[in-house]
Parts: C-alpha cells; structure tokens; sequence
C-alpha cells in the first residue's frame, strides 16, 4: 500500500504564505489561538510563529477542573511566547453551570463534551473580539472527513492552517519542524472527559483512516473498491472507516437550506 504524496518542507511553506496572506488581507495583526497540548494545536501554533510576530499571537489555555495543562505550557515555552500574552481560562464553572441547567447528568459524557466544547468556542471568539484577532483553528483534514468535531464548538475558527493535512501529515510536519516529542507520543484526543482517544472511539488508528480518505476523497476511488486495495486483514477495518465517513456526512450539509 502506497504511502501518501507529501512533502513536509514545501507544505509548511504553503501554509505560512497562507497564513500571512489572510492576516493582510483582513487587515488583521492579532491571532488567538486554543492551545490544548495536543499535537494539533501545537502545529497550529507552530506555523502561526513563522507567520507572524510572537508579540502579535494570543495562546488562551482552557483547561476544565484540574486538566493536566503542562505539554500545552511546554509549546509556548518552546517558542519562547511571551508570558504576558499567555491566557489561562478554567471553563469549569461556565461548563458545570451549563451542565446543571440543561439538566445533563455526569454519565452523559458525550453531551457534556458537547458543552465543553462550545463553550470553549464561546471564550476563544470573545476573546478574540477583545484583542481584535483573527481565531486560529486546529482541526486537520481527518477530523474534518471523520466528522470528529462539535459543530459549533472545536470546527469554528476564523481560518483553518491544517485543513489540508491528514494527521498522519501532521505529524510529519512536526517532525520536521523538530518540535518536543511528548507531541508525537501522546495518544490523539480531544480531552473531553479522562482517559478520552481519538482511536480507541474509532475503533481503528489514523494511519489506515488516512489511506482510505485519501484513496476516497483525493483519488477518487469507489467506495466499494477501497477495502480490496488492502491487505485481508484490514478490509473490515476500511469498511468501518467508510462506515463513518457516511455516518458523519451530515456534518457538512447542515444547516440545510430551501
């Protein structure tokens, strides 16, 4: 099985160009950026360092309760952001306050995770309205296929630098951008509630998900032909991929329109 067609170097150039190309072109010097200390948002943040001045970028940290926020902390210690641009918001009173009137019990993870995201969402734009900034999103070209993201919440942004990235090419560029390697090692999540991963919800792993999307969305090829281009024992697992991307296709014709 082929590997995808990628050039790291060339893709980082691409996407710096972009950045500063939309930041002129709104007239816009400020970015605020959700840092997570997830290898996503440390990409993201990455890029938006060789785009723009440090003096100009606005990380906000949104830990909920007692969330585990140093890998996050040690990315800016890396570009070395100054402290006074630093934001640090614990979202744990709006989300719980929120939980409390919508009447969502604590077992219902996935509604909760729901509301943390957009509440997220929630301070991340106000305070871009404060720093009159652009938001900076971190949502790859997988999630985006996958429909691995709330609607409203973690998907909005003012632009979006690994849109065109797979998380497999993700990790690539933070390889070449030499960043720390807790990035690397760490499982993918989206830090909705303890012990959450990516790839244990999927029941499959990026590496095979990005082989079939690229087969699907940049190959063109049949949605009946992708399993066979793979070996025996992995056929029940690209159907399964398949399977949801169909599922989660919703997510991108909403809202429907007369």
């Amino acid at each position: 099985m082929n590997e995808i067609a990628f050039d790291a170097s060339e893709q980082i150039k691409t996407i710096v160009s972009f950045l500063q190309k939309t930041f002129a072109a709104t007239e816009k010097k400020q970015a605020v950026i959700a840092v997570s200390g997830g290898i996503d948002s440390a990409l993201s943040l990455s890029l938006l360092v060789k785009a723009l001045p440090k003096e100009q970028i606005w990380p906000i940290l949104l830990p909920y309760d007692r969330q585990d926020m140093s890998d996050a902390q040690k990315i800016l210690d890396f570009w070395q952001i100054p402290a006074e641009n630093r934001k640090i918001l614990n979202i744990a009173s709006m989300v719980d306050a929120a939980c409390k009137s919508l009447q969502i019990e604590p077992s219902d993870k996935l509604r909760k995770g729901n509301v943390m995201a957009r509440v997220r969402m929630i301070a991340i734009f106000d305070y871009a309205k404060f720093k009159n900034a652009l938001v900076v999103g971190t949502e790859n070209k997988s999630e985006y296929y996958l429909g691995y993201f709330t609607r409203f919440g973690d998907e909005a942004s003012d632009l979006e630098p690994l849109s065109t990235l797979y998380k497999t090419q993700v990790r690539e560029l933070v390889i070449e951008l030499g960043l720390p390697a807790v990035f690397l090692n760490k499982a993918p999540s989206a830090d909705l509630w303890k012990d959450q991963s990516d790839e244990i919800e999927f029941g499959f792993d990026y590496a095979l998900a990005d082989q079939v999307l690229n087969y699907l969305f940049d190959q063109k090829k049949e949605a009946a032909e992708i399993p066979l281009m793979f070996p025996e024992q992995q056929r029940l697992l690209a159907k399964k991929v398949l399977e949801r991307v169909e599922q989660m296709a919703f997510k991108h014709l909403v809202p429907y329109h007369l």
